[in-house]
């Protein structure tokens, strides 16, 4: 039975969070250093997992004892040891799940935090970007193909193409349709065979949609499978391919101009329009190479929500009030019935109408004032307002934008790292020297399993050397001295200033005392001394 695990269960998280400062509270002797980070993970490996599920409020102390900062800065820079070991490998050696576990907890907070921050950014710079970068080049390979078939042989020539652009234009198309497609498609394959395989579903009311939909850029890449595939059934050389050398102009090899390719170019066309879009969009995966510009971009994404609201109010104006002037008496051509009158206030709201079109509305009073009001409830009402929530939206999500960039970030480190062979990966732990043991000060040896940057000494100021050393003698058989302040926590303190105050009262209750009796016994003993004056000068009266 684990105490610690114990404590979060039943809900003693002030315990929890205090055995973990114990745990990771670095100690030292004349000998050596005592560090409980190994201890910890040795025993609970999927400590993170389990304090992000059960209690995420741990979990910053979790990572603050993992970082030793020097009290010593030399030329404005100060040392840091980030004992990020077990978060990046686990105790066979492999890949640790830790990040993939903070990843899927989607806490914009946690993911900035300093530690996380370190071994994240070490994991996607040595390692992943190269991966990542190469597939993506892939991508943009295909792309570059699809948009010089679509976009720019089609147009050259348009009509009298010679037979080396119709080979090239085959041949991108081909190109396109096994290689693009053919890979978008084993892809699709190998994550629904491995959702089913696993049962990750997700539900959406009564119907289980396999778990990788639920990523957008996943839904993307179906969704240009889809098109591709369209594309391929209306392909314009294929309905030409059993009559390249009819009577019609454009004819030869791999034509596209046959009578037969009529029907479907335009169906064509557009799906292929569709497809364009696609690619550009799944391209914004690169994005993740600068925070900024992944920041800027989710930002957008999270803001689109307060645009869709305004294009719904602005479509139900348009019905409104194109239903409305429809039912007038007027003779305007541009708002005859229903159709027109949408299609011109859409014109009016986009800035498009012809602005000689107004004049017309001059003679037609009735019309003239409903596309006044339009004009100020949807220009100037609604197109403020929309400036309005999309600033209150910004301001919203501002703050944890640079988090959730990092999030998307290290989900594409996880995905990434799954592909990387064994030997690349004993590579990269080598590199990071985990077994060296780190300075903490020059000349002073300490732990190793960790990594040393310097940060700038204003960055973190700290003036309490965050190591406890104690002298005296290093034997075994001696018991550990106990910590100077071990017992200041809150409830102390508070005892003990209970305490402070009950003497000072007693104190001040019997200085009170003592000062009344004092001045009565003064008082009596002058009054004695005025009694035998008296006496006395009666005594020489009556001597007199």
């Amino acid at each position: 039975i684990s105490p610690f695990y114990w404590a979060i269960e039943s809900g003693s998280l002030v315990t929890a969070k205090a055995m973990i400062g114990d745990l990771l509270t670095i100690r030292a002797d004349r000998d050596n250093y005592y560090y409980g980070c190994d201890d910890l993970f040795t025993r609970h490996p999927e400590v993170v997992q389990r304090l992000i599920t059960d209690a995420q409020g741990v979990l910053p102390a979790l990572l603050d004892g993992l970082i030793w900062r020097s009290r010593v800065a030399v030329n404005g820079l100060r040392r840091v040891n980030y004992y990020v070991k077990h978060l990046v490998q686990d105790q066979e050696g492999n890949y640790n799940q830790a990040l993939e576990w903070l990843v899927d907890g989607q806490d914009p907070k946690i993911i900035c935090h300093p530690v996380v921050v370190l071994f994240s950014d070490i994991l996607w710079s040595r390692l992943a970007n190269r991966f990542f970068l190469f597939g993506r080049c892939y991508f943009l390979l295909t792309l570059m193909v699809f948009i010089t078939s679509q976009s720019i042989l089609q147009h050259m020539n348009e009509g009298n193409e010679d037979d080396g652009q119709r080979i090239a234009t085959f041949a991108c198309r081909a190109f396109i349709y096994l290689g693009s497609m053919g890979s978008l498609f084993k892809s699709q394959i190998q994550h629904l065979r491995l959702d089913i395989k696993e049962s990750n579903y997700y539900k959406i009311g009564k119907f289980k949609v396999p778990d990788y939909l639920t990523n957008w850029s996943e839904i993307g890449s179906l969704s240009l499978l889809v098109s591709l595939a369209l594309m391929c059934t209306q392909e314009p050389i294929f309905w030409c391919a059993g009559n390249m050398d009819g009577d019609f102009p454009g004819k030869g090899l791999f034509t596209t101009h046959c009578p037969e390719a009529a029907s479907v170019k335009e169906a064509y066309a557009t799906i292929s329009m569709l497809a364009m879009l696609l690619y550009w969009a799944l391209l914004t995966d690169l994005t993740i190479f600068s925070m900024r510009i992944s920041a800027f971009f989710l930002v957008c994404g999270r803001v689109l929500s307060e645009v869709g609201l305004f294009v719904g109010a602005l479509a139900f104006l348009i019905m409104t009030f194109a239903t409305s002037i429809s039912a007038l008496n007027h003779n305007s051509q541009v708002f005859e019935g229903i159709p027109k009158a949408a299609l011109s206030l859409l014109e009016i709201a986009l800035g498009m109408f012809p602005t000689e079109q107004f004049e017309s509305l001059q003679y037609e009073v009735t019309v003239l004032a409903s596309v006044s009001l339009f004009v100020i409830i949807a220009l100037i009402f609604l197109l403020n307002l929309l400036v309005a929530q999309l600033n209150g939206a910004y301001q919203a999500v501002y703050d944890d934008m640079v988090g959730y960039a990092r999030l998307t970030r290290g989900r594409i480190v996880v995905t990434t790292i799954d592909g990387v062979g064994s030997k690349r990966w004993g590579r990269f732990l080598e590199s990071l020297k985990f077994e060296e043991r780190l300075e903490f000060n020059e000349g002073d040896i300490g732990l190793g399993g960790g990594i040393q940057v310097t940060e700038p000494s204003n960055a973190n100021p700290t003036t309490v050397d965050m190591i406890k050393r104690f002298g005296g003698s290093t034997s075994p058989a001696m018991q550990w001295p106990e910590e100077e302040g071990a017992g200041d926590d809150d409830d102390d303190k508070f005892e003990r200033l209970e305490k402070v105050i009950l003497r000072a009262t007693k104190k001040m209750e019997g200085s009170r005392g003592g000062t009344k009796g004092g001045s009565s016994g003064a008082g009596a003993s002058s009054m004695g001394k005025s009694e035998e004056s008296g006496g006395s000068g009666s005594d020489a009266g009556g001597s007199e």
